[in-house]
């Protein structure tokens, strides 16, 4: 089985010694490269453990003819867009459970027209993850408010909307919220 260890754990920027103390339970350097160069055997269990230290799909560690892959040609730093050192790629996202999308029809704050933000839902209990993070908050009748978390009180919600000049709008016990987690933007 041909595999794509090497490639991803790069593209995460993570040394083989932080793979083999982030798997569960630790192993070692050695084991990590031995199962990257294929020198050792990948079972599903090893492909399962590195997977979840890597915060990626098993799936996403086996060579996939149909997978979308985007190969790095440059990395802008302060100094401009240098040639990578190494070969890498960057893994495109997968939709999880529990995302949704919000389009942006007019240019408004951060947000131009022609964006995707992806969000994840949250329930009441973790409605603290968003804070000073956008936040999509659904409201009767088909409607919803969008913005920033600015504030928690109780099963209060502080949102401040994107743009200049908006004013602070207060929600009580919403029963879900979506956090922005992802921008998608065409250039």
């Amino acid at each position: 089985m041909i595999t794509r260890i090497r490639e991803v754990r790069r593209a995460r920027g993570m040394t083989l010694d932080d793979v083999a103390r982030a798997t569960e339970p630790p192993t070692t350097p050695q084991t990590i490269g031995r199962l990257e160069m294929g020198t050792r055997t990948v079972s599903v269990a090893w492909l399962n453990r590195i997977a979840a230290a890597l915060g990626v799909e098993a799936s996403d560690l086996v060579d996939h003819p149909e997978r979308a892959e985007l190969p790095v040609v440059a990395i802008l730093g302060t100094s401009g867009a240098v040639a990578p050192r190494r070969t890498a790629i960057v893994v495109p996202p997968k939709v999880t459970p529990g995302l949704m999308a919000l389009t942006v029809a007019a240019s408004l704050g951060d947000y131009r027209a022609g964006d995707e933000v992806w969000c994840e839902r949250l329930e009441p209990d973790s409605f603290g993850r968003a804070l000073n993070r956008d936040l999509l908050v659904p409201r009767p009748a088909g409607r919803f408010l969008f913005g920033r978390l600015i504030g928690r009180e109780g099963n209060k919600l502080h949102l401040l909307p994107p743009g200049a000049g908006g004013r602070q709008t207060v929600v009580t016990d919403p029963a879900w919220a979506a956090m922005a987690v992802k921008l998608v933007r065409e250039l």
